[in-house]
């Protein structure tokens, strides 16, 4: 049986915030079927997802987490943790691993207890709490190789945004499947902020014009 597979994710700690970052390609084989693909959700006010793997499973696990974090803040009156949030998601995973979600996902939060945190979740349900960084996808060998090289757990948040930024186009310039731009996102203390477009581009014209 072949395995399509795809995406590149990343995730670090830099200061005092999470960076998460995506490419924007979705694959069907051979074919780029989609060149504006979202792989980077807003769940909670300081909770953001990253996913990578089969679209469809991907969606179906965003609506159903929301969704479940807007009915914990109807309850409590608070928003959900970044910790509890992936464990909920590793418990709906696990619950359906005889029937798994084809799905490699990074949750990054922003606890406002004990600062940024950032989980992977394997399709079982499998989930790690990451102290650094950590990528998913195809084209995260890529990447890894580029945050092994440049990570700094002191960098600041601008420092931070340079780094995913670079470690995606490495993975999109070397991964076929991977690439037609990137999606970023930004959690602290001030909640989730997804970068426009042209904020990215801005960012990688002056990361060129110091190359020259």
């Amino acid at each position: 049986m072949e395995i399509m597979k795809g995406t590149t994710t990343v995730g670090l700690i830099c200061d005092d915030a999470v960076i998460l970052a995506t490419d924007k390609r979705a694959s069907m084989g051979n074919l780029v079927a989609d060149k504006e693909a979202r792989k980077l959700y807003k769940i909670d006010d300081y909770i953001a997802l990253t996913v990578a793997g089969s679209v469809g499973d991907a969606q179906a696990l965003v609506r159903l987490l929301t969704a479940e974090t807007r009915l914990y803040k109807m309850r409590t009156g608070r928003n959900i943790s970044p910790l509890a949030c992936a464990t909920l998601l590793a418990n709906i995973l696990h619950s359906s691993r005889y029937f798994p979600f084809l799905t490699q996902l990074i949750i990054g939060g922003y606890d406002l207890n004990e600062g940024p945190k950032i989980f992977t979740l394997d399709p079982l349900g499998g989930m790690s709490e990451e102290k650094t960084f950590t990528a998913t996808g195809s084209g995260s060998p890529v990447a890894y190789g580029v945050l092994e090289a440049e990570y700094d757990r002191n960098m600041k948040v601008e420092d931070g945004i340079k780094l995913a930024i670079k470690a995606l186009k490495s993975a999109m310039e070397r991964d076929t499947f991977s690439g037609n731009g990137i999606n970023l996102a930004i959690v602290s203390k001030d909640g989730v902020k997804i970068l426009e477009d042209e904020e990215i581009n801005c960012i990688i014209k002056k990361r060129r014009s110091k190359k020259k």
